[in-house]
């Protein structure tokens, strides 16, 4: 009980952060009526199973520990697992598609619950 107390305590902060950290009032998460119109520049898929795979000690490889990306690009994460996960500032629940395009320069570290580290630096550049 704990741990999903504490799970969701820094989810939120993770949203917090990702409105303040990744833009700027126009820009941030993408709201569109068509998500799949917008072309993503990195696109992560988060596997059914992902979560249980890790409970049992096992690795799966989605995405790098240290992500560089540059202002205006794209990054898209689906999360097809049963489980919602942390990848460093972003939150995607069980079965939502988060689609993040970058307009601030910037490195962003936080907790990452699919990468075997625990941790994903996310480094936006001009």
């Amino acid at each position: 009980m704990k741990r999903s107390v504490a799970a969701v305590a820094v989810a939120v902060l993770a949203l917090m952060t990702v409105g303040a950290a990744c833009g700027d009032g126009r820009s941030g998460p993408l709201v569109v009526s068509e998500i799949d119109s917008v072309e993503a520049d990195y696109l992560y898929s988060i596997p059914a199973g992902t979560g249980a795979v890790f409970d049992s000690g096992g690795t799966v490889d989605i995405l790098p520990a240290k992500l560089t990306v540059h202002v205006g690009e794209v990054m898209r994460i689906v999360n097809e697992d049963d489980r919602a996960h942390l990848i460093g500032s972003f939150y995607v629940g069980a079965g939502e598609t988060l689609t993040q395009r970058f307009s601030t320069p910037g490195e962003f570290t936080g907790v990452c619950t699919v990468h075997p580290s625990g941790q994903f630096v996310l480094t936006v550049e001009e």
